[in-house]
């Protein structure tokens, strides 16, 4: 019979045991963060009804949708988390208490072409806040917080979350006459960083979008106001009065502004932004976009902003929000490629590795037991190999601890214990060995799984 060739498809990442353990431990604080902040865990299915996950869709998203037929039924695997969550709150609308507030991190599915540090398979982690009928303003001052909480229980020090606000950008375009062309303008403005002013005001001024050359150096005068936020804030008090949509988001701006301090943002980590726009017209107020300040090249790690009306294709429920996402799998591969992943975490599957040195396995297993219920994570190795054979299963793994019991040890009530890092080994009570090894792992166990180069 002939073998098939094992691949893994183009666009699906499969990581390796250390690597695997490092992004598990990104999930598990991800998690931790997000629960402190009380949002409730939810999931959702991977597969959904296509004309419940298409009604909102076109263009390009529908193009990359995985879609298949199952006997008479039309299926699509979920493009993101947002649209199932629309989908779960019309569907249970009467048993939720709102603002509800939920994470999901999972898998998503997108049929576009693979490229590097893009997936066609990727895991997505997202908090939104859903509100009912109204959803105050504070909680898109409180977004940042979560931000930066998160990443820096990642390990994560050097980003700047930059905000803005959409009625301020749609506003500030209402002024110009440009409301029909707002669309293309800011899609335009985004490249500002890539491209630079000039290019971005031939691109305002030719056939796409037209404006006149007076306009073009208006909005890039606009866009071009920086200082600190207060001082940003002020320069924006000069076009006041001039649309009401632009004086509301000004209000709402200067708010999130005043809040960033009590919920324990630090200034240099945040920052009004004027280029940010998020290029989805499904963002009507506040938006954020985060960046890792030493590698700006990367792009975003963190994005979201306020919507208007969540659910709006499955209920009559205006259903306002807030939320972000964090694209989990193209940041770990970032995090890899620039060696910023922390080699310091523990990734074995076990604290120590136990050697029975005897036929009777009954003291090792006794020792196991006594391990894994003292909190320590302990495997047993039993098969029959050559000692040089069992040492090396114990490197290859990266165990910090080996532990032998040969009849000596077992006489004596004791067992041998080696630190594999630094070669020591030591006779010790049995009933001491997990008190030991907990305390010297404390730190790698509990490590970040980033670490930045100083």
């Amino acid at each position: 019979m002939a073998k098939q060739k094992p691949r893994t498809l183009s666009g699906f990442m499969e990581l390796l045991p250390p690597r695997q353990a490092q992004f598990d431990r990104m999930v598990e604080l991800l998690r931790q963060s997000y629960s402190r902040y009380g949002f409730t865990p939810l999931d959702t299915p991977v597969i959904e009804a296509s004309e419940v996950l298409l009604a909102k869709a076109g263009g390009e998203t529908e193009k990359q949708i995985y879609r298949f037929s199952k006997g008479d039924s039309d299926l699509s695997l979920r493009f993101d988390l947002t649209v199932p969550l629309a989908k779960y709150v019309a569907l249970h609308y009467a048993e939720l208490s709102f603002p509800f507030r939920r994470f999901q991190i999972g898998k998503v599915y997108r049929g576009e072409r693979a490229q590097r540090g893009r997936f066609r398979e990727f895991y997505q982690a997202d908090i939104d806040i859903i509100g009912d009928g109204k959803l105050d303003i504070v909680n898109e001052a409180e977004i940042p917080a979560i931000i930066c909480q998160t990443f820096t229980a990642l390990g994560l020090e050097q980003f700047q979350i930059r905000v803005n606000n959409r009625k301020i950008l749609n506003g500030f375009y209402a002024m110009l006459g440009l409301t029909e062309k707002s669309g293309d303008v800011m899609r335009t403005v985004d490249k500002l960083p890539k491209i630079g002013p000039d290019k971005v005001r031939d691109m305002l001024l030719g056939e796409g979008i037209s404006l006149t050359g007076e306009q073009a150096d208006e909005i890039l005068k606009f866009i071009s106001i920086t200082g600190s936020n207060n001082e940003v804030l002020n320069s924006l008090e000069a076009y006041r009065g001039r649309h009401e949509l632009f004086h509301q988001g000004l209000d709402e701006l200067a708010t999130v502004v005043k809040y960033l301090g009590a919920f324990g943002v630090p200034q240099e980590k945040f920052a009004v932004d004027l280029t940010i726009a998020r290029g989805l017209d499904y963002y009507t107020g506040t938006v954020y976009e985060t960046f890792m300040t030493q590698h700006p090249e990367i792009g975003s790690i963190c994005s979201g902003g306020r919507y208007d009306n969540l659910a709006e294709y499955y209920t009559d429920k205006q259903l306002p929000g807030v939320g972000i996402s964090i694209g989990l799998t193209r940041l770990f591969y970032v995090l890899e490629e620039q060696g910023l992943l922390n080699d310091q975490l523990i990734t074995a599957p076990a604290d120590v590795l136990i050697l029975p040195m005897t036929d009777d396995l009954s003291p090792a297993i006794a020792f196991a037991t006594r391990l894994r219920r003292a909190g320590v994570r302990a495997q047993l190795y039993t098969e029959q190999k050559k000692f040089k054979q069992k040492m090396s299963y114990a490197d290859r793994l990266g165990v910090p601890f080996t532990a032998f019991l040969g009849e000596d040890e077992i006489v004596q009530g004791k067992v041998s214990l080696k630190d594999m890092a630094s070669g020591e080994q030591r006779l010790l009570a049995a009933e001491e060995a997990a008190g030991v090894v907990l305390a010297i792992l404390e730190a790698g166990r509990n490590a970040p799984p980033i670490r930045e180069k100083a």
